[in-house]
């Protein structure tokens, strides 16, 4: 529930060396990344050049939206596979206002909406569908596996009936209609910057903040730690599950925002399969899927993990095929190394007990 690393020893203990195996579980994100840094620039040259720098970042930027979302989730011991489809379905509302803008009923007008305006409403729908998952889950006990997956169909489906299936394919807007700039979201750069590094910082200090120094933040912990436990002490249980699904929500929508302005157009299928990626990178970042244990920070180093790896494994020329495979693999690894991490601390804790 803290973000501390370290243990303290108890008066007459051993040598503390003796929870070092711990110390490095815990530390296995900030390894692993050390690891590959290395590794790929050795074999890969161009890998810590400033230009491929800057593309993992950006690579980064939208695995760790997503992952920041995804840890409000998790660490109140939930699970939220609609993420994809929530960014899908809000690049495509996205994309239907900036080129075919908002027709009103009754009468055959279109009103085309300033991109601010465009971009908050597509960020308003992403977190009424989160609200809406944690309102079934919390309200009709619908476990949250089903409800999200339910909702990643209906989502995506949703999305697709926005077009019929069709892509918009010019984001760029009309200056007639007061529309233009979208595109500088994903594209755009503040003090030779990518605007969505840009976005991940300030989405990341929001995120640690609200997690260490709000009461929120610390209900989540305490949700995730022990639901029944915290529902006795007074947290308004319901209501804290429900907003972390909202901030997932949020965080979708602001990824598929950020996708299709960097394509400059907005597909029904953007951003399939990417609640794997979001899970992934908390995953790698030091959170229990038990809930209570983890932090933003840690899923940040998890999204660079991922990134990391990822575009090594291309700079290297390693097939598709294989880096979907080693991948998946290292994903299942670091589950493994959470139950070990899980393990030794269980008995640890149990021999100081007994010593005492």
């Amino acid at each position: 529930m803290t973000d501390s690393i370290g243990t303290t020893p108890r008066a007459g203990a051993s040598p503390s060396f003796k929870s070092l195996p711990l110390l490095l579980l815990r530390l296995r994100a900030y390894l692993a990344l050390i690891f590959l840094v290395v590794l790929f620039s050795l074999v890969a040259p161009s890998f810590l050049s400033s230009r491929n720098l800057v593309i993992v970042a950006e690579q980064v930027a939208v695995f760790a939206i997503l992952g920041i979302g995804m840890t409000f989730v998790i660490l109140a011991s939930g699970i939220d596979l609609s993420v994809g489809s929530i960014a899908g379905l809000s690049a495509m509302i996205t994309g239907y206002l900036i080129s075919e803008g908002l027709r009103l009923p009754f009468v055959d007008v279109a009103v085309f909406a300033h991109v601010v305006l465009v971009c908050a409403a597509a960020l308003a729908i992403g977190t009424l569908v989160g609200m809406i998952n944690g309102w079934f889950i919390t309200r009709l006990r619908v476990t949250p596996f089903i409800m999200t997956l339910g909702m990643l169909y209906v989502a995506r489906g949703a999305a697709q009936l926005v077009s019929d299936g069709a892509t918009y394919g010019d984001l760029s807007g009309q200056a007639a209609l007061n529309n233009e700039g979208f595109l500088l979201l994903g594209t755009g750069r503040l003090l030779s910057v990518p605007i969505p590094i840009w976005l991940m910082v300030a989405l990341a200090l929001v995120a640690i903040y609200v997690t260490r120094r709000t009461v929120f933040g610390r209900q989540v912990f305490a949700v995730g730690g022990n639901e029944r436990a915290a529902e006795l002490s007074g947290v308004r249980v319901n209501r804290i599950k429900i907003g972390t699904y909202a901030i997932s929500g949020f965080c979708a929508a602001l990824a598929g925002l950020i996708i299709a302005s960097r394509l400059g157009a907005a597909n029904p299928a953007i951003a399939t399969s990417y609640e794997l990626n979001a899970i992934a990178v908390v995953v790698l970042g030091g959170a229990s899927l038990f809930g209570g244990v983890g932090t933003i920070g840690g899923t940040l180093v998890g999204a660079f993990v991922l990134g990391v790896l990822s575009n090594g494994m291309v700079l290297v020329g390693i097939s598709d095929f294989w880096q979907t495979v080693i991948t998946g693999a290292v994903i299942v690894l670091a589950v493994v190394v959470d139950q070990l991490q899980r393990r030794v601390e269980k008995s640890m804790s149990e021999r100081r007990a007994r010593q005492d």
